[in-house]
Protein backbone atom coordinates (compact mmCIF):
# COMPACT_ATOMS: atom_id res chain seq x y z
CA UNK A 1 0.00 0.00 0.00
CA UNK A 2 1.10 3.26 -0.78
CA UNK A 3 0.07 6.25 1.62
CA UNK A 4 -1.03 9.91 0.88
CA UNK A 5 -1.89 12.91 2.69
CA UNK A 6 -5.59 13.90 3.74
CA UNK A 7 -7.17 16.28 1.41
CA UNK A 8 -10.33 17.90 2.04
CA UNK A 9 -13.58 17.98 -0.53
CA UNK A 10 -15.17 21.39 -1.47
CA UNK A 11 -18.51 20.68 -2.05
CA UNK A 12 -19.03 21.70 -6.03
CA UNK A 13 -20.99 24.66 -7.23
CA UNK A 14 -23.74 23.36 -9.84
CA UNK A 15 -25.58 26.92 -10.32
CA UNK A 16 -25.77 27.68 -14.33
CA UNK A 17 -24.07 24.36 -14.90
CA UNK A 18 -24.90 22.43 -17.95
CA UNK A 19 -24.71 18.96 -16.50
CA UNK A 20 -25.97 15.71 -18.48
CA UNK A 21 -27.73 12.89 -16.62
CA UNK A 22 -27.49 9.73 -18.31
CA UNK A 23 -30.32 7.30 -17.51
CA UNK A 24 -33.75 7.44 -15.43
CA UNK A 25 -34.59 5.12 -12.92
CA UNK A 26 -33.72 5.01 -9.13
CA UNK A 27 -30.66 6.67 -9.42
CA UNK A 28 -31.43 8.96 -12.54
CA UNK A 29 -34.47 10.92 -11.50
CA UNK A 30 -32.99 11.78 -8.13
CA UNK A 31 -29.91 12.94 -9.66
CA UNK A 32 -31.77 15.26 -12.22
CA UNK A 33 -34.02 16.65 -9.15
CA UNK A 34 -30.51 16.93 -6.68
CA UNK A 35 -29.17 18.86 -9.45
CA UNK A 36 -31.74 21.41 -10.59
CA UNK A 37 -32.28 22.04 -7.04
CA UNK A 38 -28.78 23.32 -7.00
CA UNK A 39 -28.87 25.49 -9.80
CA UNK A 40 -27.62 23.42 -12.31
CA UNK A 41 -29.28 23.51 -16.37
CA UNK A 42 -30.06 19.92 -16.43
CA UNK A 43 -30.75 17.35 -19.46
CA UNK A 44 -31.50 14.08 -19.22
CA UNK A 45 -30.92 11.40 -21.85
CA UNK A 46 -32.30 8.00 -21.54
CA UNK A 47 -32.16 4.91 -24.59
CA UNK A 48 -35.86 4.03 -23.28
CA UNK A 49 -39.22 5.36 -24.23
CA UNK A 50 -41.54 3.03 -22.53
CA UNK A 51 -44.22 3.86 -20.58
CA UNK A 52 -42.45 3.95 -17.07
CA UNK A 53 -39.63 6.77 -18.75
CA UNK A 54 -42.40 9.16 -20.40
CA UNK A 55 -44.18 8.96 -16.68
CA UNK A 56 -40.58 9.92 -14.55
CA UNK A 57 -39.95 12.27 -17.69
CA UNK A 58 -43.06 13.95 -17.20
CA UNK A 59 -42.24 14.47 -13.38
CA UNK A 60 -39.34 16.19 -14.19
CA UNK A 61 -40.21 18.14 -16.86
CA UNK A 62 -43.06 20.01 -14.66
CA UNK A 63 -39.70 20.85 -12.72
CA UNK A 64 -38.23 22.43 -15.81
CA UNK A 65 -35.97 19.52 -16.36
CA UNK A 66 -35.38 18.95 -20.08
CA UNK A 67 -35.86 15.04 -20.83
CA UNK A 68 -34.84 13.05 -24.08
CA UNK A 69 -36.23 10.11 -24.60
CA UNK A 70 -34.78 7.39 -26.72
CA UNK A 71 -31.55 9.26 -27.84
CA UNK A 72 -29.08 8.08 -25.19
CA UNK A 73 -25.89 8.24 -27.89
CA UNK A 74 -26.15 12.26 -28.38
CA UNK A 75 -24.14 14.80 -26.26
CA UNK A 76 -26.33 17.47 -25.40
CA UNK A 77 -24.83 20.71 -26.72
CA UNK A 78 -22.66 22.52 -24.09
CA UNK A 79 -22.59 19.62 -21.56
CA UNK A 80 -19.93 20.56 -19.32
CA UNK A 81 -20.66 17.39 -16.63
CA UNK A 82 -22.25 13.76 -17.37
CA UNK A 83 -23.84 12.16 -14.19
CA UNK A 84 -24.56 8.38 -14.95
CA UNK A 85 -26.48 5.21 -14.26
CA UNK A 86 -23.76 3.00 -12.59
CA UNK A 87 -25.52 -0.15 -15.42
CA UNK A 88 -24.76 2.33 -18.09
CA UNK A 89 -21.61 1.19 -19.91
CA UNK A 90 -18.01 3.12 -20.63
CA UNK A 91 -18.06 1.74 -24.18
CA UNK A 92 -21.46 4.09 -24.75
CA UNK A 93 -21.00 6.38 -27.50
CA UNK A 94 -22.08 9.36 -25.27
CA UNK A 95 -18.81 8.64 -22.93
CA UNK A 96 -16.65 8.44 -26.41
CA UNK A 97 -18.03 11.92 -27.30
CA UNK A 98 -17.70 13.11 -23.61
CA UNK A 99 -14.09 11.77 -23.84
CA UNK A 100 -13.74 13.37 -26.91
CA UNK A 101 -15.28 17.07 -25.70
CA UNK A 102 -12.99 16.74 -22.30
CA UNK A 103 -16.26 16.14 -20.01
CA UNK A 104 -15.80 14.80 -16.92
CA UNK A 105 -18.33 11.79 -15.63
CA UNK A 106 -19.40 10.83 -12.31
CA UNK A 107 -21.84 7.90 -11.22
CA UNK A 108 -24.47 9.01 -8.68
CA UNK A 109 -22.08 7.57 -5.96
CA UNK A 110 -19.71 10.30 -7.34
CA UNK A 111 -21.83 12.76 -6.91
CA UNK A 112 -23.70 11.81 -3.55
CA UNK A 113 -19.42 11.51 -2.39
CA UNK A 114 -18.99 15.40 -3.66
CA UNK A 115 -22.28 17.00 -1.98
CA UNK A 116 -21.73 15.35 1.30
CA UNK A 117 -21.27 18.18 3.94
CA UNK A 118 -17.84 19.08 5.78
CA UNK A 119 -19.05 16.88 9.17
CA UNK A 120 -20.60 14.12 6.85
CA UNK A 121 -20.51 10.65 8.77
CA UNK A 122 -17.98 8.22 7.53
CA UNK A 123 -18.40 6.06 5.32
CA UNK A 124 -17.65 2.28 5.73
CA UNK A 125 -17.88 0.61 2.45
CA UNK A 126 -18.35 -3.17 0.96
CA UNK A 127 -18.02 -4.83 -2.23
CA UNK A 128 -17.00 -8.01 -3.48
CA UNK A 129 -18.91 -10.81 -6.24
CA UNK A 130 -20.81 -12.11 -3.64
CA UNK A 131 -22.06 -11.42 0.19
CA UNK A 132 -22.17 -7.42 -0.26
CA UNK A 133 -25.67 -6.94 0.82
CA UNK A 134 -25.23 -9.66 3.84
CA UNK A 135 -21.88 -8.12 4.84
CA UNK A 136 -23.28 -4.31 4.67
CA UNK A 137 -26.32 -5.76 6.33
CA UNK A 138 -24.42 -7.46 9.30
CA UNK A 139 -22.62 -4.62 9.72
CA UNK A 140 -25.54 -1.94 9.89
CA UNK A 141 -26.63 -4.42 12.64
CA UNK A 142 -23.77 -4.00 14.27
CA UNK A 143 -23.28 -0.77 14.32
CA UNK A 144 -26.44 -0.04 15.51
CA UNK A 145 -26.04 -2.16 18.65
CA UNK A 146 -22.78 0.11 19.21
CA UNK A 147 -26.01 2.53 19.77
CA UNK A 148 -24.54 4.58 16.57
CA UNK A 149 -27.00 6.38 13.99
CA UNK A 150 -26.34 4.21 10.97
CA UNK A 151 -28.10 2.96 7.52
CA UNK A 152 -27.15 0.28 5.34
CA UNK A 153 -27.58 2.57 2.19
CA UNK A 154 -25.79 2.43 -1.73
CA UNK A 155 -26.77 -0.95 -4.12
CA UNK A 156 -28.91 -1.72 -1.45
CA UNK A 157 -31.44 -0.34 -1.81
CA UNK A 158 -30.94 3.06 -0.25
CA UNK A 159 -29.92 5.88 -2.49
CA UNK A 160 -26.82 7.19 -1.32
CA UNK A 161 -27.72 11.12 -2.46
CA UNK A 162 -31.06 10.18 0.20
CA UNK A 163 -28.93 9.53 2.97
CA UNK A 164 -26.35 12.52 2.66
CA UNK A 165 -28.48 15.09 1.67
CA UNK A 166 -32.15 14.05 3.44
CA UNK A 167 -32.86 15.21 6.84
CA UNK A 168 -31.74 12.22 8.78
CA UNK A 169 -28.11 12.71 10.81
CA UNK A 170 -25.88 9.84 10.70
CA UNK A 171 -22.35 8.91 12.99
CA UNK A 172 -21.49 5.98 9.88
CA UNK A 173 -23.00 4.75 6.95
CA UNK A 174 -22.84 0.98 5.57
CA UNK A 175 -21.96 1.55 1.76
CA UNK A 176 -22.48 -1.72 -0.50
CA UNK A 177 -20.80 -0.72 -3.41
CA UNK A 178 -21.50 -2.58 -6.97
CA UNK A 179 -18.02 -2.40 -9.32
CA UNK A 180 -20.44 -0.55 -11.98
CA UNK A 181 -20.94 2.40 -8.83
CA UNK A 182 -17.17 1.96 -8.17
CA UNK A 183 -15.91 2.56 -12.04
CA UNK A 184 -17.49 5.85 -11.96
CA UNK A 185 -16.54 6.82 -8.77
CA UNK A 186 -13.24 7.92 -9.24
CA UNK A 187 -12.68 10.38 -5.59
CA UNK A 188 -14.40 8.19 -2.99
CA UNK A 189 -12.35 7.92 0.02
CA UNK A 190 -13.54 5.72 2.69
CA UNK A 191 -13.12 5.48 6.35
CA UNK A 192 -12.48 2.01 5.71
CA UNK A 193 -13.49 -0.79 3.16
CA UNK A 194 -13.31 -4.13 2.28
CA UNK A 195 -12.83 -6.31 -1.40
CA UNK A 196 -14.92 -9.54 -0.14
CA UNK A 197 -14.03 -12.24 -2.81
CA UNK A 198 -12.95 -11.54 -6.19
CA UNK A 199 -14.47 -14.16 -9.69
CA UNK A 200 -15.75 -13.52 -12.91
CA UNK A 201 -18.59 -11.99 -13.12
CA UNK A 202 -20.12 -9.03 -15.34
CA UNK A 203 -17.55 -8.97 -17.24
CA UNK A 204 -19.75 -8.08 -20.79
CA UNK A 205 -19.82 -4.92 -19.07
CA UNK A 206 -16.32 -4.73 -17.65
CA UNK A 207 -14.70 -5.72 -20.55
CA UNK A 208 -12.05 -8.29 -18.68
CA UNK A 209 -11.54 -9.74 -15.72
CA UNK A 210 -8.90 -7.34 -15.04
CA UNK A 211 -11.28 -4.49 -15.06
CA UNK A 212 -13.69 -5.53 -13.28
CA UNK A 213 -10.74 -6.21 -10.80
CA UNK A 214 -9.57 -2.79 -11.08
CA UNK A 215 -12.90 -1.10 -10.85
CA UNK A 216 -13.24 -2.99 -7.28
CA UNK A 217 -9.86 -1.98 -6.47
CA UNK A 218 -11.29 1.43 -6.11
CA UNK A 219 -13.05 1.11 -3.03
CA UNK A 220 -9.57 1.03 -0.99
CA UNK A 221 -8.58 3.74 -2.66
CA UNK A 222 -7.87 6.66 -0.43
CA UNK A 223 -8.83 4.37 3.03
CA UNK A 224 -8.14 6.07 6.45
CA UNK A 225 -8.23 3.54 8.59
CA UNK A 226 -8.33 0.06 7.24
CA UNK A 227 -8.17 -1.82 3.80
CA UNK A 228 -9.79 -5.55 4.96
CA UNK A 229 -8.95 -8.50 2.39
CA UNK A 230 -9.96 -12.22 2.63
CA UNK A 231 -7.09 -14.03 2.86
CA UNK A 232 -8.10 -16.98 1.02
CA UNK A 233 -8.59 -15.09 -1.45
CA UNK A 234 -5.09 -13.57 -2.80
CA UNK A 235 -6.57 -11.14 -5.43
CA UNK A 236 -8.22 -8.88 -2.44
CA UNK A 237 -4.66 -8.91 -0.82
CA UNK A 238 -3.32 -7.87 -4.57
CA UNK A 239 -5.51 -4.85 -4.58
CA UNK A 240 -4.78 -4.10 -0.94
CA UNK A 241 -0.75 -3.96 -2.30
CA UNK A 242 -1.83 -1.94 -5.45
CA UNK A 243 -3.54 0.82 -3.16
CA UNK A 244 -2.89 4.64 -2.76
CA UNK A 245 -3.75 4.84 1.22
CA UNK A 246 -3.68 7.92 3.85
CA UNK A 247 -0.48 7.55 6.05
CA UNK A 248 -0.99 4.93 8.61
CA UNK A 249 -4.13 2.90 6.90
CA UNK A 250 -3.77 -0.45 8.10
CA UNK A 251 -3.84 -4.08 6.19
CA UNK A 252 -6.55 -6.45 8.17
CA UNK A 253 -6.91 -9.51 6.88
CA UNK A 254 -10.04 -12.66 7.72
CA UNK A 255 -9.75 -15.55 7.22
CA UNK A 256 -11.93 -18.81 8.87
CA UNK A 257 -8.98 -20.23 9.52
CA UNK A 258 -6.59 -19.57 13.08
CA UNK A 259 -5.96 -15.50 12.54
CA UNK A 260 -2.42 -13.94 12.58
CA UNK A 261 -1.54 -10.44 14.02
CA UNK A 262 -4.01 -7.89 12.09
CA UNK A 263 -6.16 -10.69 11.52
CA UNK A 264 -9.89 -11.68 12.25
CA UNK A 265 -10.54 -15.83 12.52
CA UNK A 266 -11.98 -18.76 13.95
CA UNK A 267 -10.47 -20.48 16.68
CA UNK A 268 -12.69 -23.14 18.14
CA UNK A 269 -16.05 -22.15 17.63
CA UNK A 270 -15.10 -18.45 17.97
CA UNK A 271 -14.78 -15.16 16.25
CA UNK A 272 -12.01 -13.54 17.33
CA UNK A 273 -10.00 -10.53 16.66
CA UNK A 274 -6.09 -9.95 16.03
CA UNK A 275 -6.06 -7.05 14.54
CA UNK A 276 -7.38 -4.32 16.99
CA UNK A 277 -5.89 -4.96 20.23
CA UNK A 278 -3.36 -4.32 22.39
CA UNK A 279 -0.27 -6.46 21.58
CA UNK A 280 -1.60 -8.34 18.48
CA UNK A 281 1.56 -10.67 18.71
CA UNK A 282 0.15 -12.30 21.47
CA UNK A 283 -3.68 -11.18 22.02
CA UNK A 284 -6.64 -12.12 20.65
CA UNK A 285 -9.98 -10.77 21.58
CA UNK A 286 -13.29 -13.17 21.44
CA UNK A 287 -16.03 -11.14 19.02
CA UNK A 288 -18.21 -13.94 18.96
CA UNK A 289 -19.33 -17.30 18.51
CA UNK A 290 -19.91 -19.50 15.00
CA UNK A 291 -23.45 -20.14 16.45
CA UNK A 292 -24.36 -15.95 16.56
CA UNK A 293 -24.09 -15.94 12.97
CA UNK A 294 -27.35 -17.12 10.96
CA UNK A 295 -26.87 -19.34 9.00
CA UNK A 296 -23.30 -20.21 10.46
CA UNK A 297 -21.92 -21.55 6.58
CA UNK A 298 -18.57 -20.95 5.80
CA UNK A 299 -19.32 -18.06 3.23
CA UNK A 300 -21.57 -16.12 6.10
CA UNK A 301 -19.15 -16.76 8.60
CA UNK A 302 -16.19 -15.42 6.29
CA UNK A 303 -19.13 -12.15 5.89
CA UNK A 304 -19.73 -11.94 9.88
CA UNK A 305 -15.60 -11.71 10.03
CA UNK A 306 -15.35 -8.60 7.30
CA UNK A 307 -18.47 -7.00 9.06
CA UNK A 308 -16.54 -7.44 12.12
CA UNK A 309 -13.30 -5.83 10.88
CA UNK A 310 -14.79 -2.58 9.56
CA UNK A 311 -16.55 -2.52 12.65
CA UNK A 312 -13.24 -3.07 15.09
CA UNK A 313 -12.01 -0.12 12.40
CA UNK A 314 -14.44 2.23 13.33
CA UNK A 315 -13.69 1.58 17.27
CA UNK A 316 -16.82 -0.57 17.71
CA UNK A 317 -16.82 -2.81 21.01
CA UNK A 318 -16.59 -6.58 21.21
CA UNK A 319 -20.17 -7.23 22.47
CA UNK A 320 -21.60 -4.42 19.80
CA UNK A 321 -19.74 -7.39 17.23
CA UNK A 322 -21.86 -10.11 18.94
CA UNK A 323 -25.05 -8.51 19.98
CA UNK A 324 -24.90 -7.27 16.38
CA UNK A 325 -24.52 -10.79 14.54
CA UNK A 326 -27.25 -12.04 16.87
CA UNK A 327 -29.76 -9.48 16.00
CA UNK A 328 -29.07 -9.73 11.56
CA UNK A 329 -31.73 -11.87 9.73
CA UNK A 330 -30.25 -12.51 6.40
CA UNK A 331 -32.03 -11.27 3.47
CA UNK A 332 -34.68 -14.15 2.06
CA UNK A 333 -33.45 -16.45 -0.62
CA UNK A 334 -29.76 -16.34 0.58
CA UNK A 335 -29.59 -20.10 2.15
CA UNK A 336 -32.62 -19.81 3.65
CA UNK A 337 -33.91 -23.49 5.36
CA UNK A 338 -37.65 -23.83 3.91
CA UNK A 339 -38.39 -27.30 5.40
CA UNK A 340 -37.34 -30.53 6.72
CA UNK A 341 -39.34 -32.96 4.92
CA UNK A 342 -38.71 -37.19 5.68
CA UNK A 343 -35.62 -36.32 7.18
CA UNK A 344 -34.18 -34.28 4.18
CA UNK A 345 -33.19 -30.50 4.48
CA UNK A 346 -34.34 -28.31 1.91
CA UNK A 347 -32.33 -25.14 1.62
CA UNK A 348 -33.62 -21.66 -0.96
CA UNK A 349 -30.03 -20.12 -2.06
CA UNK A 350 -31.90 -18.45 -5.57
CA UNK A 351 -29.46 -15.54 -4.92
CA UNK A 352 -27.04 -17.82 -6.05
CA UNK A 353 -26.62 -16.39 -9.84
CA UNK A 354 -23.16 -17.37 -10.89
CA UNK A 355 -20.69 -19.88 -9.57
CA UNK A 356 -18.90 -18.34 -7.59
CA UNK A 357 -21.60 -17.94 -5.26
CA UNK A 358 -23.06 -21.97 -5.75
CA UNK A 359 -19.38 -23.11 -4.88
CA UNK A 360 -20.25 -21.33 -1.30
CA UNK A 361 -23.48 -22.56 -1.06
CA UNK A 362 -22.43 -26.48 -2.12
CA UNK A 363 -19.38 -25.92 0.10
CA UNK A 364 -21.56 -25.96 3.04
CA UNK A 365 -23.61 -29.10 3.48
CA UNK A 366 -21.92 -32.47 3.01
CA UNK A 367 -24.42 -34.43 0.80
CA UNK A 368 -26.36 -32.57 -1.84
CA UNK A 369 -29.00 -33.05 -4.47
CA UNK A 370 -28.39 -29.90 -6.27
CA UNK A 371 -30.99 -27.89 -8.29
CA UNK A 372 -29.00 -25.71 -10.87
CA UNK A 373 -29.49 -24.20 -14.08
CA UNK A 374 -30.77 -20.98 -16.04
CA UNK A 375 -28.92 -18.77 -18.09
CA UNK A 376 -25.47 -18.62 -17.58
CA UNK A 377 -24.59 -15.39 -18.73
CA UNK A 378 -21.21 -16.44 -20.40
CA UNK A 379 -19.79 -18.82 -17.44
CA UNK A 380 -18.35 -22.02 -17.37
CA UNK A 381 -18.94 -24.92 -15.07
CA UNK A 382 -16.14 -27.21 -14.50
CA UNK A 383 -14.24 -25.85 -11.97
CA UNK A 384 -17.38 -25.62 -9.85
CA UNK A 385 -18.09 -29.33 -10.71
CA UNK A 386 -15.13 -30.20 -10.08
CA UNK A 387 -14.28 -28.83 -6.69
CA UNK A 388 -17.99 -29.90 -5.72
CA UNK A 389 -18.41 -33.45 -7.23
CA UNK A 390 -17.87 -35.62 -3.71
CA UNK A 391 -20.50 -33.76 -2.30
CA UNK A 392 -23.45 -34.45 -4.63
CA UNK A 393 -26.19 -37.51 -4.53
CA UNK A 394 -28.16 -35.94 -7.51
CA UNK A 395 -28.23 -33.06 -9.72
CA UNK A 396 -31.79 -31.50 -11.55
CA UNK A 397 -31.26 -29.27 -13.77
CA UNK A 398 -34.04 -26.71 -15.14
CA UNK A 399 -33.25 -23.66 -17.37
CA UNK A 400 -31.95 -22.09 -20.64
CA UNK A 401 -28.24 -23.01 -20.34
CA UNK A 402 -29.04 -26.46 -18.14
CA UNK A 403 -26.63 -28.41 -21.01
CA UNK A 404 -23.59 -26.64 -20.17
CA UNK A 405 -23.81 -27.84 -16.38
CA UNK A 406 -24.68 -31.41 -17.45
CA UNK A 407 -21.67 -31.69 -20.01
CA UNK A 408 -19.08 -30.33 -16.77
CA UNK A 409 -21.08 -32.70 -14.63
CA UNK A 410 -20.50 -35.95 -17.53
CA UNK A 411 -16.37 -34.81 -17.16
CA UNK A 412 -15.91 -34.82 -14.03
CA UNK A 413 -19.29 -36.11 -11.53
CA UNK A 414 -19.88 -38.69 -14.39
CA UNK A 415 -21.26 -40.94 -11.57
CA UNK A 416 -23.71 -38.75 -10.41
CA UNK A 417 -27.34 -39.32 -11.37
CA UNK A 418 -28.43 -36.55 -13.44
CA UNK A 419 -32.45 -35.75 -14.05
CA UNK A 420 -32.60 -32.76 -16.87
CA UNK A 421 -35.79 -31.19 -17.13
CA UNK A 422 -36.39 -29.89 -20.56
CA UNK A 423 -39.51 -27.44 -19.35
CA UNK A 424 -39.58 -23.88 -18.66
CA UNK A 425 -43.32 -23.51 -17.70
CA UNK A 426 -44.53 -22.63 -14.29
CA UNK A 427 -44.77 -25.77 -13.46
CA UNK A 428 -41.25 -26.88 -13.95
CA UNK A 429 -40.06 -25.96 -10.16
CA UNK A 430 -42.23 -28.72 -8.60
CA UNK A 431 -41.26 -31.57 -11.07
CA UNK A 432 -37.64 -30.38 -9.96
CA UNK A 433 -38.68 -29.98 -6.65
CA UNK A 434 -40.30 -33.61 -6.76
CA UNK A 435 -37.28 -34.85 -9.16
CA UNK A 436 -34.88 -33.86 -6.35
CA UNK A 437 -37.19 -35.55 -3.53
CA UNK A 438 -36.86 -38.87 -5.85
CA UNK A 439 -33.02 -38.87 -5.29
CA UNK A 440 -32.57 -37.72 -1.76
CA UNK A 441 -31.88 -39.63 1.30
CA UNK A 442 -32.41 -38.93 4.88
CA UNK A 443 -29.75 -36.48 6.07
CA UNK A 444 -29.38 -35.46 2.83
CA UNK A 445 -29.68 -31.27 1.95
CA UNK A 446 -31.69 -30.40 -1.61
CA UNK A 447 -30.05 -27.24 -2.42
CA UNK A 448 -31.87 -24.70 -4.81
CA UNK A 449 -28.24 -22.85 -5.91
CA UNK A 450 -28.94 -22.73 -9.74
CA UNK A 451 -25.08 -20.63 -10.60
CA UNK A 452 -27.07 -19.05 -13.16
CA UNK A 453 -29.17 -16.30 -13.87
CA UNK A 454 -33.01 -16.47 -13.33
CA UNK A 455 -34.73 -14.10 -16.46
CA UNK A 456 -34.89 -17.38 -18.92
CA UNK A 457 -38.09 -18.60 -16.62
CA UNK A 458 -38.72 -16.01 -13.99
CA UNK A 459 -38.73 -12.49 -13.16
CA UNK A 460 -36.22 -12.55 -11.17
CA UNK A 461 -34.07 -14.42 -8.31
CA UNK A 462 -36.85 -13.48 -5.68
CA UNK A 463 -39.62 -15.58 -8.29
CA UNK A 464 -37.67 -18.19 -8.41
CA UNK A 465 -36.83 -18.55 -4.47
CA UNK A 466 -40.78 -18.34 -3.81
CA UNK A 467 -41.28 -21.07 -6.59
CA UNK A 468 -39.09 -23.04 -4.92
CA UNK A 469 -40.70 -22.36 -1.41
CA UNK A 470 -43.99 -22.94 -2.43
CA UNK A 471 -43.23 -26.56 -4.23
CA UNK A 472 -41.50 -27.56 -0.86
CA UNK A 473 -44.14 -26.71 1.25
CA UNK A 474 -46.38 -28.60 -1.30
CA UNK A 475 -44.11 -31.91 -0.20
CA UNK A 476 -44.76 -30.83 3.52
Amino acid sequence: MGSRQVTSSVSPDFTGKHVTVAGLGVSGVPAAKVLHARGAIVTVVNDGDDARAREQAAELEALGVTVRLGDGATLPEGTELIVTAPGWKPDKPLFAAAAEAGVEIWGDVELAWRLRGPEAAPWLCVTGTNGKTTTTQMLASILKAAGLRTAAVGNIGVSLLDAVLGDEEYDVLAVELSSYQLHWAPSLRAHSATVLNLAPDHLDWHGSMEAYARDKGRIYEGNRVACVYNVADKATEDLVREADVEEGCRAIGFTLGTPGPSQLGVIDGILVDRAFVENRQKNAQELAEVSDVTPPAPHNIANALAAAALARAFGVPPTAVRDGLRAFTPDAHRIAHVADVDGVVYIDDSKATNTHAAEASLAAYPSIVWIAGGLAKGATFDELVARSAERLRGVVLIGADRALIREALARHAPEVPVVDLDRTDTGAMLAAVQEARRLARAGDTVLLAPACASMDMFVNYNQRGDAFAEAVRELA
